[in-house]
């Protein structure tokens, strides 16, 4: 009887640092079971790959160089349901790693942890697992359990968009640059910008940027 040669697993790496997407592939390459099938630096990119290259897992950063992590695996889960994400991102995993679980994703590592985790990550996700760090597995079973309102912050009451847009904001960049990023107009950023500044409490615009910049040095 002939022994079955299972395919590598296709892996879609969507990263807009060249650097990062090298070692990325650099790191999966050294697995016969894995492959990479492609890369992109953008969310309209990878809805583009995804169609022609069948990844069965995405690994995406938060933020793109034109879109925005979480809004593409939004666009993944309804597109695509079957395919399964894992974000690796930059940024403390206690501010994204919920909202990247709600959008779809199965897991959150940090671009700082060790090649061992990320294959580690990368398994368990193919298995249809969560990968997340027991502090978020934590926080999910409280909120679970109705506990949701003990440990929410201020920040908590932004939608993803408004969250990205606070902190392109504490970037410095206008609404202008912040509306080519994410394809939006510059009507829809300077009425997230209010809707942000109201949920904050915040009186004008020095006050939102101030703010912005603080959380951007807080959370870098």
């Amino acid at each position: 009887m002939m022994t079955k040669i299972l395919s590598p697993a296709r892996i879609l790496i969507v990263d807009d640092h060249s650097m990062v997407r090298e070692g990325l592939r650099l790191r999966i390459s050294a697995f016969a079971d894995l492959e990479v099938c492609g890369e992109a630096t953008t969310e309209d990119e990878a809805m583009s790959l995804i169609a022609e290259t069948s990844p069965q897992l995405i690994i995406i950063d938060i933020s793109l160089k034109a879109g925005h992590g979480i809004e593409l695996i939004k666009r993944v889960k309804a597109g695509y349901p079957k395919i399964k994400m894992l974000v690796s991102s930059g940024f403390q995993e206690s501010l994204y790693a919920e909202r990247a679980l709600r959008a779809g994703a199965m897991g959150y590592l940090n671009k700082q942890d060790s090649g061992e985790k990320v294959i580690e990550a990368i398994r368990t996700v193919l298995r249809g697992e969560r990968y997340v760090s027991p502090e978020i597995t934590r926080r999910l079973v409280s909120q679970a359990l109705g506990n949701r309102c003990e440990s929410m912050q201020p920040i908590d009451l932004l939608t993803d968009r408004e969250l990205e847009i606070f902190r392109m904001i504490g970037k410095g960049q206008t609404s202008g640059a912040i509306a080519h990023d994410l394809l939006l107009s510059t009507h829809t950023i300077d009425t997230h910008r209010e809707n942000i500044k109201r949920k904050l409490g915040l009186k004008n615009a020095a006050e939102l940027n101030r703010d912005a910049v603080q959380f951007v040095l807080e959370n870098s």
